[in-house]
């Protein structure tokens, strides 16, 4: 049996779930989610434990299986805690300001690139070196931070660009002359 579908999810106290048919609805303090769980998938909500099951060992089925305790259990830590990436700035001149709700990055190209984010998505500069994306929803929030590292991947040989933090960018010894 999946070792992630298995699992029993235990719902705090301040979240409250929501059963309609195969749609759970999450709401908690920070705000309300909801998932889908695919038809083959059950599930049973027991007090304030959740567990899942699978019919049969289909290989398909199987997957969905621990895919489904799995989102769910992080709409369920969504909605209490959230979930936050923080991302690091390298290099001379590169620097990270807010404009309102915008961030405003300045990465060594002609112009500033300004970073709208989505609905749902909180983005910080806590400093000009560092940035922090925080959110509800744990996909949402893993994407948009990769979009803002994609804007400037650290490069191999001075580590400039943008990288998550504690990201180990393994690094190239530069050109020696042939004498």
């Amino acid at each position: 049996m999946s070792r992630v579908g298995k699992k029993i999810i235990n719902v705090p106290d301040k979240v409250t779930l929501t059963i309609n048919g195969n749609l759970i609805k999450a709401k908690g303090t920070r705000g309300e989610l909801e998932f889908n769980v695919p038809e083959p998938i059950t599930f049973a909500l027991e007090g304030k434990t959740l567990t899942f099951a699978r019919p049969n060992d289909i290989k398909h089925v199987r997957a969905l299986h621990g895919l489904s305790r799995a989102l769910t259990n992080n709409m369920i830590d969504g909605v209490d805690k959230g979930f936050t990436k923080n991302l690091q700035i390298e290099g001379v001149g590169f620097k990270a300001e807010m404009k309102g709700k915008n961030l405003l990055l300045s990465l060594g190209f002609s112009h500033p690139i300004v970073v709208i984010p989505p609905v749902g998505i909180e983005i910080t500069a806590p400093t000009a070196n560092s940035i922090a994306v925080s959110g509800i929803d744990k996909q949402l929030v893993g994407e948009v931070a990769a979009k803002i590292r994609a804007l400037k991947k650290p490069e191999p040989y001075k580590g400039k660009g943008v990288r998550y933090a504690g990201e180990y960018v393994r690094r190239k010894a530069g050109k020696t002359t042939g004498k």
